[in-house]
């Protein structure tokens, strides 16, 4: 998979790239990340890429044309291929585990980095295919954004990560793993490693027994359970099996019961 990154700041990328997964995927040729310095898509000697906004105000916007210009060259080295132009916003979809694997789908994907004040419209009208934010907050750039997409989408692709189950049971990952097995949409259960007993604070026997069923059992009460204290909201768009609904409802009637009698 091919990832072209249209920046200001190139140099950023260079730590990130260098280390774990994306280093992995680059080496083992899973994804090409090729960077674009978009000043150099500029046609003037101060290799100008924003302006002061029209009608006033504070800060400066990223002029349209260098970015047209940018995207223009990365797809004159494709002809005939379409792929997503996404502009990193905090104006756009919220980036989900859903749209993480919608993204992994593509062949390319080319990636804007705004920054300053933000991006001329006619790039988000005309230029782009989709808006991608990470949340309700603003960044002072689009790379951060940027590496985030990346990282979310390489670890989806065939051979990154080595172990396709562990993928699987993810949090957020999608119900594609069988009946309460993995994650599905919900938060992932809580793992242990050694010490068994770290101060006095010890890993669940069940965990140590060797019992494979009542380990997945246990494992998926605890998704479910951590899902519901943690995120609620995640629980109206799960399908859950019957199984999963009873031990949901013993979840909360536990949790509604007073403290002296559970610890009978």
């Amino acid at each position: 998979m091919i990832f072209d990154v249209i920046t200001i700041f190139p140099e950023f990328f260079a730590s990130i790239l260098e280390h774990g997964l994306l280093k992995r995927a680059r080496a083992g040729g899973q994804v090409d990340i090729r960077l674009h310095d978009l000043r150099g898509f500029t046609d003037d000697r101060h290799r100008t890429v924003d302006d002061r906004p029209f009608g006033g105000g504070p800060g400066m916007v990223f002029k349209p044309e260098p970015l047209f210009c940018a995207v223009e060259a990365v797809k004159a080295e494709a002809p005939g291929e379409t792929f997503p132009v996404i502009l990193l916003s905090p104006q756009g979809r919220l980036l989900t585990q859903a749209v993480a694997e919608e993204l992994a789908r593509n062949a390319r994907l080319v990636l804007l980095c705004g920054r300053y004040e933000g991006v001329d419209e006619r790039v988000a009208e005309h230029l782009a295919t989709d808006e991608i934010s990470l949340g309700d907050y603003v960044l002072s750039g689009g790379e951060l954004a940027a590496a985030v997409v990346i990282e979310a989408v390489t670890r989806l692709l065939p051979g990154v990560l080595g172990n396709e189950e562990s993928r699987e049971q993810d949090s957020f990952a999608s119900p594609v793993s069988p009946a309460g097995s993995g994650a599905k949409g919900i938060l992932d259960c809580p793992h242990y490693t050694r010490p068994a007993d770290f101060r006095g604070w010890t890993v669940p026997e069940v965990l140590l027994s060797g019992n494979h069923e009542e380990i997945r059992q246990w494992r998926r009460r605890r998704a479910l359970e951590k899902t519901w204290r943690k995120r609620p909201d995640l629980l109206a768009s799960v399908a859950l099996s019957e199984t999963d609904q009873a031990l949901l409802e013993e979840i909360k009637g536990a949790a509604s019961e007073p403290v002296a009698r559970r610890n009978l």
